[in-house]
């Protein structure tokens, strides 16, 4: 019998490959972005945020209200019109979509799986349902999902002596998962010591600004900034703890993140940008955090973060933050309205 964890590692290299999935017991899913073939279905499962844009909020389930919606149109989809339906750089190119109608949602903890298997793909969050031809299809269970995100799966991979422009004395730790591709690393800055919390800055991985110098953030410029406080830090007989998550783009994906950018650029902010694309504001995985500080031996931290999540996260999951850090730096005229917005409609604590 295959694992739940290894259905899921199935599940998702299948959707990046455009192949159909099946979540027993509910339905048959071809994804509307990578999908192959010439299938064709009666019905779309797309999210609530993308139902929102296409004013299909009013038609679901009250019961349900967050839940994914099944729509129906008046001739059955195929994937054209699938990715027209789910791609927001297409509303331009067709503007009148619809008339649609939503369906009665049978199995809500399926379309809610199907939707963190897309975010978790990096795919647009919309599907073909029972698609006719559907094609050999990887099979899954909602609860596989579990499974598969258990931390107590993550172990220490591999650790090296890394000498680094802010701190000669570092150590990098990787970490990895048997079906997670991820693979998180943490850098030591200072002598390791159980007896004092590490200055510790939880970096969720930003290509563009991290690597490319990208002003749209403030990524790049902070990761910089933590590793010379951690340097400091371990002057003064203390240490630091960078933990590197690779969770583009607040978790949804590098490309998903790229697409929010040319949204921006129409004039929608972060929030808005990730909600037209159908995709949530937040969805990092900072358990994984609290993992990788378990296997360090660290139980107490400062944590260095503007983001009060960040601290009620780790706290749930039996980390103790001694302290908040604040971490600001000051905005130029690419991000402004970007930390204006963690600001306003996420709660970061900036000025």
């Amino acid at each position: 019998m295959t694992s739940p964890a290894r259905r899921v590692a199935q599940a998702l290299d299948a959707l990046r490959h455009g192949w159909p999935v099946t979540l027993e017991g509910a339905f048959t899913l071809l994804p509307a972005e990578t999908g192959l073939g010439q299938g064709t279905a009666r019905t779309m499962l797309i999210s609530a945020a993308r139902a929102v844009t296409l004013k299909l909020a009013n038609q679901r389930e009250a019961a349900v209200p967050e839940a994914p919606v099944l729509i129906r149109g008046a001739e059955p989809f195929d994937l054209a019109a699938a990715r027209a339906l789910a791609d927001p750089a297409l509303d331009l190119t067709y503007p009148l979509k619809g008339p649609f109608l939503a369906e009665p949602l049978a199995h809500t903890e399926a379309a809610v799986a199907a939707m963190e298997l897309a975010r978790l793909a990096g795919i647009l969050p919309a599907f073909l349902v029972d698609p006719d031809p559907a094609g050999e299809a990887a099979a899954l269970i909602a609860s596989d999902l579990s499974a598969w995100k258990d931390t107590a799966h993550l172990a220490i991979a591999a650790r090296a002596r890394l000498p680094v422009a802010a701190a000669e004395e570092a150590e990098i730790v990787a970490f990895r998962s048997a079906d997670d591709l991820r693979e998180h690393v943490a850098l030591v800055i200072g002598r390791q010591s159980g007896d004092r919390a590490p200055l510790v800055r939880l970096h969720s991985e930003c290509l563009t600004g991290d690597i490319l110098g990208s002003l749209k953030c403030d990524c790049g410029p902070q990761l910089d900034a933590a590793l010379r406080e951690m340097a400091r830090e371990a002057d003064n007989g203390g240490w630091g703890l960078l933990l590197y998550l690779r969770q583009e783009g607040r978790g949804i994906g590098l490309i998903n993140k790229l697409r929010a950018y040319e949204l921006q650029d129409q004039g929608f902010d972060t929030v808005d940008a990730n909600n037209r694309l159908g995709l949530p504001t937040e969805a990092r995985d900072f358990p994984v955090a609290a993992r990788m500080l378990d296997l360090l031996g660290v139980s107490a931290i400062r944590l260095m973060t503007n983001n009060p999540a960040k601290v009620e996260a780790l706290s749930a999951a039996g980390v103790t933050v001694s302290e908040r850090v604040p971490h600001q730096l000051p905005p130029n005229p690419h991000n402004a309205r970007y930390l204006a917005t963690k600001r306003d409609r996420t709660g970061h604590l900036l000025k």
